[in-house]
């Protein structure tokens, strides 16, 4: 059986892969490998939560689960904010720093953890593509935890396909923060927004 991604040490060969894509209107490169998420292009949902959530500059934001960094970067390019990545994948963790360097965005914080485990401040918003296979639990523990790293007034933002998780996933998120809504439905996924 593959190992999936949210695996601290993957212990896959590495292949190393690289592409560009153009995200937010702007081309960035992304260094990939065997043993993190989607290494030959951007997965569907992540594009779609990158083109569509919600950011406004002077914002802090947290890139939970952030794989080789795809959704920090882009909308650090795109906006003027404060971006936090973490994943517990320490490959993932790598390819993201250097990413960050290609994509010249050296002040980008990045930190090896599982979920909010190195995270000690409160961020405007967080935006999560949950890892579902690593098993619900890690994803609903992202949610429930959300509010102790979230500003007043701070917003979770989560992309999922509806039929594929996305609906019960949005039901936790209404048991936690008291509301949810879609900010965006776009081929079978959407990203749900709760307000903190």
């Amino acid at each position: 059986m593959a190992e999936h991604y949210y695996t601290k040490k993957p212990k896959s060969r590495i292949i190393p892969n690289k592409f560009t894509a153009v995200l937010r209107g702007n081309e960035l490169v992304f260094n990939t490998s065997s043993g993190v998420f989607s290494i030959k292009k951007i997965d569907r949902g992540t594009e779609v939560l990158i083109e569509y959530c919600i950011m406004e500059d002077g914002w802090d934001m947290l890139d939970l689960a952030c794989g080789y960094g795809p959704v920090g970067i882009a909308l650090a390019k795109k906006f003027d904010i404060n971006v936090v990545m973490t994943d517990i994948n320490q490959r993932a963790v790598s390819l993201a720093k250097k990413n960050c360097i290609e994509n010249d965005l050296k002040e980008i914080k990045i930190v090896s953890g599982d979920a909010y485990d190195k995270i000690n401040s409160k961020f405007d918003t967080i935006l999560l593509n949950p890892p579902q296979t690593a098993g619900k639990q890690v994803c609903i523990r992202m949610i429930e935890e959300a509010p102790e790293y979230l500003k007043k007034g701070g917003i979770l933002q989560l992309v999922a396909r509806h039929n594929k998780g996305g609906k019960s996933l949005s039901k936790i998120m209404e048991n936690v923060f008291g509301n949810v809504r879609d900010i965006a439905k776009k081929s079978g996924y959407r990203i749900y927004v709760s307000d903190n």
